[in-house]
């Protein structure tokens, strides 16, 4: 293991971004949108020559070999200089995290030191149109076919397919099995005759996602993570990781509660406008010492950051149309702000799922009855 001290890790890595920034695109978090895939490969590429990607994998994965503590004063001077700390979470935290825990020589081989490299680009195949938040309730098939298995069914919300080349994917491999119990975890090439990539349009105007069409796809046995039906242990283990990156940076938070109190600049706001104002960013302001008390782990208390910052930005979104006044009904970032909020009670887990979490697993109420 190369031995630097967190400090002194943290001071290379700021003095280098200061050196480079100029070379990443905006800081788009963690996902990179379609528009800016080349710029993103291209400064995944630049971090990982410099020895900023994979900080906390393991020497022979391609990492550093470093601490999580590392990575986690990586992640931070990211965020200060604003820019991405890497091309995507689904490659380098989620892939690369499942097919370290649960992949084996050959397929660790191929693929780590290449998604480091930005040579494989990941998507995520979960979320279905019948089955995003009840992800147990999947119904893509996966039926064994000698070598293959022969995959058939649609997935919905897919960020990054049309520019991806493998995809974590989650299929139902014994329909006969316990909901949670009957479904495998697969690498999946995105270039395999039978699978269609449609771009699904949002009502902003912009395709961020796609719709992925499997139509008797032969995918290898050998692209099988984890045990056959143990999918669910490998998905949930790959979401937890995912769990601890979304949400949690204080410093974002910070920013929007600069943009908030930024609202009254500029403007006479009468005494409603001022107290809505007022209210939000003392909100903003309890999310964000509820975050400083939880620390850099995850815990079910991310459910109350979660669905509070949701709420708080969905507000914020309104009340700046409400300011814009008419304005606001035209082409307009107010207008473009009203449309988007509502999606963010849907993405990184609905608000009626972060409210089962809350009443269930921290205030003790009867668990949600499940059929």
């Amino acid at each position: 293991m190369n031995e630097i001290s967190v400090d002194d890790f943290q001071t290379s890595a700021r003095e280098w971004l200061v050196a480079n920034r100029t070379a990443a695109p905006r800081d788009y978090g963690a996902i990179c949108p379609p528009d800016l895939i080349t710029k993103g490969i291209s400064w995944q590429q630049q971090i990982e020559s410099a020895g900023y990607a994979g900080i906390h994998w393991p020497t022979q994965f391609g990492g550093r070999g470093l601490t999580p503590q590392h990575n986690a004063a990586w992640m931070l001077e990211c965020a200060l200089a604003g820019v991405p700390p890497f091309l995507n979470m689904v490659g380098l935290v989620l892939a690369g995290g499942a097919l370290q825990r649960f992949g084996t020589d050959a397929q660790q081989h191929e693929h780590l030191h290449a998604t480091l490299r930005a040579e494989r680009v990941w998507c995520q195949l979960f979320s279905e149109p019948g089955a995003g938040s009840d992800l147990g309730g999947l119904s893509t098939k996966a039926e064994r076919d000698g070598d293959d298995f022969a995959v058939n069914g649609q997935k919905v919300w897919c960020s990054g397919g049309r520019y991806s080349d493998w995809g974590i994917l989650m299929a139902r491999t014994d329909p006969e099995a316990k909901k949670h119990d009957g479904i495998s975890f697969f690498l999946c090439p995105m270039d395999l005759p039978g699978i269609e990539i449609r771009p699904l349009k949002q009502m902003t105007g912009e395709a961020e996602f796609d719709e992925v069409f499997f139509t008797d796809v032969h995918l290898p046995a050998r692209q099988l993570l984890g045990p056959i039906h143990g999918g669910w242990g490998v998905g949930m283990a790959v979401l937890t990781s995912e769990r601890g990156h979304i949400g949690t940076s204080i410093i974002g938070l910070e920013r929007r509660l600069e943009s908030m109190t930024g609202l009254a600049e500029g403007r006479e706001l009468n005494a409603v406008e001022r107290q809505r104002l007022t209210a939000l960013i003392s909100r903003g302001s309890s999310y964000k010492a509820m975050a400083q008390r939880q620390g850099p782990i995850a815990s079910t208390a991310a459910s109350l950051m979660k669905l509070g910052i949701t709420e708080m930005m969905f507000a914020t979104a309104m009340l700046r149309g409400d300011l814009a006044g008419v304005d606001a009904t035209l082409e307009s970032p107010e207008a473009f702000g009203m449309l988007a909020a509502p999606g963010g009670r849907i993405a990184g887990g609905t608000s009626q799922v972060q409210r089962n979490i809350i009443g269930e697993r921290l205030l003790g109420l009867a668990r949600e009855p499940r059929p």
